[in-house]
């Protein structure tokens, strides 16, 4: 049990237990790159789900996958001068090529949008070549000051879309229909009850018009940003002077979308499911649904052990066998550290008498099913698993969100409780400022279907928004 006992308790060190997991769930390693991170194969693992699932749900609404490069020359990075702005403390450059400086620098590119736009000019002509839907999965790098597993690394494994259209209709029904996409995806696959909104225009991303975001909240109490999408209108479309000929025979300019998720999905998962005995995740989003561990090695357990592996592998059910010479109870340990949905123990005794037990990783409860029937058992399981696992997570979300009607009353919620805050807002990024400064909360999202009976929170002037506020990773 010595696994377990080197996790960190969750509720003592919070930090402390997130690296633990991470590392002892073998999810990722330090390298000797400051800031950067080793995935390693069970990590990585559950991305390539991610890509998977979320790649597949991209192709069935038409869109293709392409690959931009990785430099982005610095007179291309400035022609979009508020885009620029947003990224200048985090981008990285390239200097010299061998031993040779360049005559222009190169940034890495910390995002895409400038390139696409580059690459629209060249390929859109005519209102027959719009709309344009592509997507991207990618390296980017952002020089993060402190860095975190998944969470905030100099180097992010992502996706992201970049589309053009050739109406402004068109562009904010893209923008919120892949918003929706990422929204379902998170609560239905990954179990994660998640928060969606509009950003205030500090918040937005640099260059947008408006950005939508699906904000998740931590056991913590704490925000994960888990996923954006974003509507520019026409501004990178005029800077890059991209036009087409449309079926009136006027030239116009088209307008452009982009949307994205990353890597930082994994710490999300970690800090909304896990625990003190190490991760538990979903099974929607589990590379090993069942670990089987056998007790002993009599022939009779080996023979059940082969009837399981066929009914599995017919199901399409995945599993791993953990045939190491540890003892059971390590073996158990490590299946909690790992977060498996379910442990199916194969022992002597209860073979004996026709069963094997089967413990579900989110409650430890264990079951004891017929052997000949607890294949055919494990679908509705994983479903009760899934559901409970969001059921949870939404219970505890909604634990931790307050509502605040008097600058009196953010200051004592802010003070002495995690979680976010709902809160009245005029609008003016003095009084967002304010909040920043004194409690480090920042706006999460704009609340659009709430009515707004006081004033401003803040200020105590009229309220135009209702508004989430919290502290981020």
């Amino acid at each position: 049990m010595s696994e377990i006992k080197d996790i960190t308790p969750r509720d003592k060190d919070f930090a402390l237990w997130y690296t633990d997991v991470v590392k002892k769930a073998g999810l990722v390693d330090y390298s000797s790159v400051k800031g950067s991170m080793i995935i390693c194969p069970y990590g990585y693992a559950i991305w390539e789900n991610i890509q998977k699932i979320l790649d597949e749900r991209f192709k069935e609404t038409g869109h293709e996958n392409v690959q931009m490069p990785m430099f982005i020359p610095e007179s291309l990075l400035n022609i979009e001068k508020e885009h620029v702005e947003g990224f200048a403390p985090e981008v990285a450059w390239v200097t010299y090529g061998g031993n040779t400086k360049l005559e222009e620098r190169l940034c890495i590119r910390p995002t895409s949008e400038v390139l696409f736009c580059d690459y629209y000019k060249k390929i859109i002509k005519s209102y027959r070549d719009l709309p344009k839907l592509y997507n991207q999965w990618c390296t980017i790098v952002r020089w993060e000051k402190t860095t975190r597993p998944f969470l905030r690394s100099r180097e992010i494994l992502w996706q992201e879309g970049h589309t053009m259209h050739a109406t402004e209709e068109e562009a904010l029904e893209e923008t919120k229909r892949m918003f929706k996409i990422y929204e379902n995806f998170q609560r239905n696959v990954l179990a994660i009850p998640v928060i969606v909104g509009k950003k205030t225009e500090k918040e937005k991303f640099a260059g947008a018009i408006s950005s939508y975001t699906l904000e998740a909240m931590m056991y913590d109490g704490v925000a994960l940003q888990n996923g954006t999408s974003h509507y520019f209108g026409q501004g990178f479309a005029k800077a890059f002077n991209i036009q087409f000929l449309d079926k009136d025979n006027t030239l116009k300019t088209p307008y452009q979308t982009s949307w994205g998720v990353s890597t930082r999905m994994l710490g999300a998962l970690i800090m909304v499911h896990g625990d003190d005995r190490g991760l538990v995740l979903p099974p929607n989003i589990a590379p090993i649904k069942a670990i089987i561990i056998p007790i002993g090695n009599s022939l009779e357990v080996m023979e059940a052990i082969n009837t399981l592996k066929e009914k599995l592998a017919s199901q399409n059910i995945s599993y791993k066998i953990d045939e190491s010479d540890k003892t059971p109870g390590f073996k158990f340990a490590e299946a909690e550290v790992k977060g498996y949905p379910v442990r199916i123990e194969v022992g002597p005794r209860d073979l004996s008498e026709g069963y094997v037990t089967v413990v579900r990783r989110d409650t430890l409860e264990k079951i004891k099913y017929p052997i000949s029937d607890v294949v055919d058992k494990l679908d509705a399981l994983f479903k009760d698993i899934q559901d409970n696992m969001y059921n949870s997570a939404l219970k505890r979300r909604n634990s931790m969100i307050y509502e605040a009607n008097s600058w009196e009353e953010f200051k004592d919620i802010a003070t002495n409780k995690p979680g976010f805050i709902k809160a009245n807002w005029c609008g003016d990024e003095e009084c967002e400022d304010k909040v920043k400064e004194e409690f480090n909360m920042k706006s999460r999202c704009l609340i659009e279907d709430e009515e707004i009976h006081t004033n401003c929170v803040v200020c105590g002037k009229k309220a135009k928004y209702r508004l989430y506020f919290g502290r981020q990773y």
